[in-house]
């Protein structure tokens, strides 16, 4: 079940196979997770009392803003297409 091509522009271009598609998913659930971290980093920043706790924060947001910006890059290199996935995951999400 392939659900766009790699471009997204021609029908006369291949679609992707499910190998591909797996790992566009992976790679889409990796960039949610991060994006999520990074959120609850910035929370954690937002809440910090204390040069400890400020200090710590900041270490937790800097390392989740890099391992998004590391994520986002890989989605990139694939060429995908945000919209599509979230259509995906409504799919998954409906069976």
């Amino acid at each position: 079940m392939s659900w766009w091509n790699r471009t997204g522009k021609s029908n006369r271009e291949p679609m992707i196979t499910a190998e591909e598609q797996e790992k566009m998913w992976s790679v889409f659930m990796d960039v949610r997770k991060s994006q999520m971290e990074w959120e609850r980093a910035h929370l954690m920043f937002q809440e910090a009392m204390g040069q400890d706790q400020i200090d710590y924060a900041i270490y937790m947001l800097e390392a989740a803003e890099r391992k998004y910006q590391m994520n986002l890059k890989q989605a990139k290199e694939l060429k995908m297409n945000s919209a599509h996935m979230h259509e995906e995951e409504r799919k998954r999400e409906n069976g």
